[in-house]
């Protein structure tokens, strides 16, 4: 019989029983055909493969990702994701929606449709993610309808903002709920509930959120498994106590491993999903276990059910590694063809002017002053020493704490630099209303100099962290001219420039280059004293208003876990 591909004494990974056996595999028009111990005396093969006992595994799936979060192109990510062994994925764009709304969603799409790498993208559900905050673009159950008629479409993307869900029965959030639930009923809904329990938990169930990708305890996971939803690991959820509950107890079919947020020079110097799998393993994990965890479950749970396994019929999606504990990657294939080989130049092809003319125009921002960073506080606001909120950075965590602290008024400004406290402000960028908020900042932040950058989640305005007002204005100022990205100054002097062009958050630059310039951002921050284990994205968080617990938009101070504006002053 002819085919195209056999692929001879391989340990080939049976996802169906969790196991490895010694066989050969044939390939056909980029799907498996057959499985066993049938070899050349059966199949006429154009390219025949020994494998000499190397471990054959299916392409790993990754169904909980942002590719803006790596700050680079869905091409310049596919080059990335190959050599790491990830062949499908299930990008959500909601930063370029809330950039740009629904063009921003068909554009990142769009950009996707020469990429080796198979994307399946989430509608982002949630942009705004709350009334809370301006962004560039919205989402509203008319364009979901137009999405899903038009593009590929897989699932409805994370569902963030749980505390409307359960307190107000009108809002947006639920609308577009009962919308899918009743029109699109096999849809496939994401969902973000950190830390809900009990009847909060179950409440978020109940309106159709069956999954939660986000920072789990041993108790919260335990609660979401008892009540049916699917969890997706991610890494910074492998404690030891959670890993260890997900070894010893029969849930394989109940979680998946998923990357959410990647940093670019993470994905350039450790890699991908396939980090997260040798991790598991490293952490007492079998391998058999793992890899279900990174191919079969997730396929299944997006309903994607022509890959995720070695099979009949599947998708020719797979990788021969040379060192299984290792996961050490020597090959890669797609669709039956060899993509990526260790011992075989690897260069990546960058395209330039990917996107419409005005995605490289979204910064509509004049230069700003050191009078930007004065706060006036309202007229009423006698001079003396006041009570005042101040967001506290907490390391090996994105989420913050709300402190008091003592401050004083004078002249009705607020003596910010005297407070012991950074100052932080968001401005609103996109021109629609010159909105802006002001707060105070400590923790494990930076003790000097500034940072500012468009890379704010999920909003994306103009965000200033700083000790001085000089500071601040010169950072500011080179994000602004440079339409979008980080700039990291000290005492005058620029430490790192990372220019995102591509709406304010994206690059077209190689992935090699960006992952370079990726790390001196890093250690610049780490040099004014940032302690964190990820500070991009640890900065990058303060104006979500969906992460706890005290946050900056550009409307002012969010406690998130009341849903509300509060004051910067406490009395």
């Amino acid at each position: 019989m002819q085919v195209d591909l056999l692929i001879l004494q391989a340990n080939v990974y049976n996802s169906y029983f969790k196991r490895f056996t010694k066989g050969n595999v044939a390939v056909l028009d980029g799907r498996f055909l057959y499985i066993g111990q049938r070899g050349a005396e059966s199949f006429e093969a154009r390219e025949v493969i020994d494998a000499k006992g190397r471990y054959m595994i299916p392409g790993l799936v990754d169904i909980h990702l942002h590719i803006e979060s790596t700050m680079v192109t869905p091409e310049t990510f596919s080059f990335g994701l190959i050599q790491n062994g990830v062949t499908t994925i299930v990008p959500e764009p909601h930063e370029m929606a809330n950039v740009f709304g629904i063009s921003g969603i068909r554009e990142m799409i769009r950009a996707s449709q020469n990429c080796i790498v198979d994307m399946f993208y989430a509608i982002p559900s949630s942009v705004p993610a709350t009334s809370m905050e301006t962004t560039g673009g919205a989402v509203e159950i008319e364009d979901i309808d137009e999405l899903l008629r038009s593009e590929r479409i897989i699932c409805l993307g994370e569902i963030m903002n749980y505390v409307d869900v359960i307190t107000d029965p009108d809002c947006k959030t639920n609308r577009i709920l009962e919308h899918i639930c009743s029109h699109y009923p096999d849809l496939v809904i994401e969902g973000h509930c950190p830390k809900l329990l009990d009847l909060d938990l179950h409440r978020v169930i109940f309106a159709g959120v069956d999954s939660d990708h986000t920072h789990q305890t041993l108790e919260g996971m335990e609660a979401r498994m008892a009540a049916g939803m699917f969890i997706e690991i991610q890494e910074k959820s492998m404690t030891e106590e959670v890993m260890s509950y997900l070894v010893t107890n029969d849930v394989s079919e109940l979680f998946c491993f998923v990357t959410d947020d990647v940093m670019t020079d993470s994905l350039y110097h450790r890699g991908h999903l396939n980090h997260i799998v040798k991790k598991a393993i490293q952490m007492g994990m079998e391998p058999e276990k793992a890899i279900y965890a990174a191919t079969f479950t997730p396929a299944r749970r997006m309903k994607l059910l022509d890959r995720g396994a070695i099979a009949p019929n599947k998708v020719a999606d797979f990788m021969l590694l040379s060192d299984l504990r290792e996961l050490a990657i020597d090959e890669v294939y797609k669709n039956g063809k060899k993509v990526y080989d260790k011992n075989e130049a690897y260069r990546q092809q960058v395209v330039p002017n990917q996107f419409p003319a005005h995605f490289y125009q979204s910064v509509q921002l004049s230069p700003l002053t050191e009078e930007d960073f004065k706060v006036r506080m309202d007229a009423d606001a006698a001079d003396g020493r006041y009570t005042a909120r101040v967001m506290l950075v907490k390391d090996g965590s994105t989420f913050t704490e709300e402190h008091h602290a003592p401050v004083d008024i004078r002249g009705g400004e607020l003596c910010w630099q005297e407070s012991g406290y950074g100052l932080i402000a968001v401005f609103e960028r996109y021109g629609r209303n010159g909105n802006r908020g002001y707060g105070l900042i400590g923790g494990d932040t930076i003790k000097r100099g500034a940072v500012a950058t468009t890379y704010s989640h999920d909003n994306h305005n103009l965000l200033v962290v700083g000790h001085n007002p000089q500071d601040m204005v010169m950072a500011a100022n080179q994000v602004i001219r440079n339409q979008g990205g980080f700039c990291v100054v000290d005492n005058g002097e620029v430490l790192a420039n990372l220019h995102l062009p591509v709406g304010g958050i994206l690059t077209e630059e190689p992935l090699e280059k960006t992952a370079k310039e990726v790390e001196e951002l890093r250690k610049a921050m780490l040099s004014l004293g940032y302690r964190h284990y990820n500070p991009i994205m640890s900065i990058s968080t303060h104006s979500l208003p969906v992460s706890p617990a005290l946050k900056l938009t550009d409307l002012g101070l969010i406690d998130v876990n009341q849903g509300k504006v509060v004051p910067l002053l406490v009395q």
